[in-house]
């Protein structure tokens, strides 16, 4: 389908919305009670830095809460306002947050459920509200519901568009996209709706293996059971790896992005030659800027002494599973957790360690001085983070927090 001529029919349509509805003020208030904390904003006035007792907390300088996953939960409340009586849909996890999502729930949004691994749209009817969320949705969704005669509440991230667009450009000059990103998660899967031909790779040790198929042929049929799931119908590797283009998953490593772009021009490059090189190759800079400040700072928080690191955020998050890798390199002692309920009773904590399973630890906090870096991804609000530290003070025995 012509999915740049479908996009922009939907944007001329009555029934679909992507700013706000009129409430924003009242929705500030709503949220600034819900998710920001007064001890956190201390912090941040302080230098980052905090200390109570033997615990010395260290805040990265760029956490939490971005501009695109704040102006999403803005607009899911607002939608709530401004449609108080209509049936409310949520096509998946407004954002990777368990306490977010389950304060949609209470206000009565409903998410798509999810039947033998597809989603399930039967139940939503002619005239309901249908948010997307800020990963987006893909455009056989966006379609389907637009058919269905829904109102549809678009908060798709600005620069997961962004990403669309890039693959959108693409496809026009007959280049096939090379997406960073994991093939399950749902902006990749939007992304590669938006795409023509296109092949998911995950990490470099993926990207070298096409290179390397580019440069050298091999064993297609091999190939192709590695990939089955991350490309598109009929995908060639013989055929469809001549021109690639390259975009990314907003909330990828930044480094590890640009390290695959780069692999693949230089194998185009050797494969083409200089002077072929810009018809074989495309790349723009799809990298979101707020990944990239928090992971700066959480390579900056790293090289300070800390003796142990925490990351929060949804175990769904692939921003915050990142920051967790960072940590994880540089050898801290690390422990990703959701929520501050993760943490006790008594001196023990339930995490996710990378690529694993949920874990429990025994006395992971230390007697005696105790400096702690805390990050967090880009859907965890700063109520969440207080809570963390308010339960570290606990356990340390520091007096509570005025």
């Amino acid at each position: 389908m012509d999915t740049k001529a479908f996009k922009r029919s939907l944007n001329n349509s009555e029934n679909y919305h992507r700013k706000g509805f009129g409430h924003e003020a009242e929705v500030a208030g709503q949220m600034q009670s819900e998710y920001e904390s007064s001890l956190i904003q201390q912090i941040r006035n302080n230098h980052f830095t905090l200390q109570r007792g033997d615990v010395t907390i260290r805040l990265a300088e760029a956490f939490g809460f971005c501009w695109g996953v704040e102006r999403a939960v803005a607009m899911a409340y607002e939608t709530r306002q401004h449609f108080p009586e209509e049936r409310i849909w949520i096509t998946n996890e407004i954002i990777h947050n368990p306490s977010v999502n389950q304060r949609l729930r209470e206000m009565e949004v409903h998410f798509i459920p999810v039947i033998a691994g597809k989603k399930d749209f039967s139940g939503v009817e002619p005239g309901d509200v249908v948010i997307l969320p800020a990963f987006g949705a893909s455009v056989q969704e966006m379609q389907l519901l637009n058919d269905r005669g829904c109102t549809i509440v678009d908060t798709t991230c600005p620069w997961v568009a962004k990403v669309w667009n890039t693959v959108e450009k693409h496809k026009k000059n007959s280049y096939t996209s090379i997406i960073h990103g994991k093939y399950k998660h749902e902006e990749t899967i939007a992304t590669s709706s938006f795409a023509g031909t296109y092949l998911i790779v995950l990490n470099m040790q993926e990207a070298e293996y096409v290179a390397d198929y580019i440069l050298n042929g091999g064993d297609r049929d091999a190939f192709m059971a590695r990939f089955s799931r991350a490309c598109s119908e009929g995908f060639d590797p013989d055929r469809d790896l001549e021109r690639i283009g390259i975009a990314n998953q907003t909330t990828m490593l930044k480094g590890e992005t640009e390290q695959i772009g780069k692999l693949f021009e230089r194998t185009m490059m050797r494969k083409y030659g200089p002077d072929q090189l810009n018809q074989h190759f495309l790349s723009f800079n799809t990298i979101c800027d707020a990944t990239q400040e928090r992971q700066d700072a959480m390579f900056k928080l790293v090289d300070e002494p800390l003796d142990l690191m925490i990351v929060i955020g949804g175990y769904n998050s692939s921003n915050t599973t990142h920051l967790q890798e960072i940590a994880v390199e540089r050898n801290i002692p690390s422990y990703h957790i959701d929520s501050a309920n993760r943490i006790g009773p008594g001196n023990r904590i339930e995490h996710k360690p990378l690529d694993r399973d949920l874990e429990v630890t025994e006395n992971w906090l230390p007697t005696g001085p105790v400096v702690i870096g805390i990050t967090s991804g880009a859907s965890t609000p700063d109520k969440i983070v207080e809570d963390v530290v308010e339960k570290i003070f606990q356990i340390k025995a520091v007096a509570p927090v005025a």
